[in-house]
């Protein structure tokens, strides 16, 4: 089974809690075990499972990665300024994989899932969702 989850980004970096919708698409089938993945469509784009808690975290992450991965410095900055924005999401990654117990993600009380923006604000995202049950 798969899905695609569509958002919007309002800032240039940003994750994005999309917990909520990957849920709804896993509690709309019947499946009690298995695997579920999130990719995120796009280059400049990741997935990252990350506290749930505190805002704090979702920001401590931003800024890390712009301390490590500067902003106008990188060859393909030449091409349309987004290098950066390429080098975060390869380090992130554009996916993750839960698993399903008993028909619910098995994530643990403080982890959520983040769609990671690096390259934004965008008017559509996708993201695909795959489940193997």
């Amino acid at each position: 089974m798969q899905q695609i989850i569509s958002i919007s980004t309002n800032c240039r970096e940003g994750l994005f809690d999309i917990t909520t919708e990957v849920e709804k698409v896993l509690s709309s089938n019947n499946i009690k075990t298995g695997l579920i993945n999130v990719y995120a469509q796009g280059a400049t784009a990741a997935i990252m499972i990350q506290e749930n808690w505190d805002d704090s975290v979702q920001t401590d992450v931003v800024n890390l990665l712009r301390k490590l991965i500067p902003e106008g410095v990188w060859l393909h900055d030449r091409q349309d300024g987004n290098g950066d924005s390429h080098l975060k999401a390869g380090i992130i990654g554009p996916s993750e994989t839960i698993p399903i117990i008993n028909g619910k993600l098995g994530l643990s009380t403080w982890q959520n899932i983040f769609f990671c923006e690096f390259d934004g604000p965008r008017n559509n995202r996708n993201i695909i969702v795959s489940i193997i049950g």
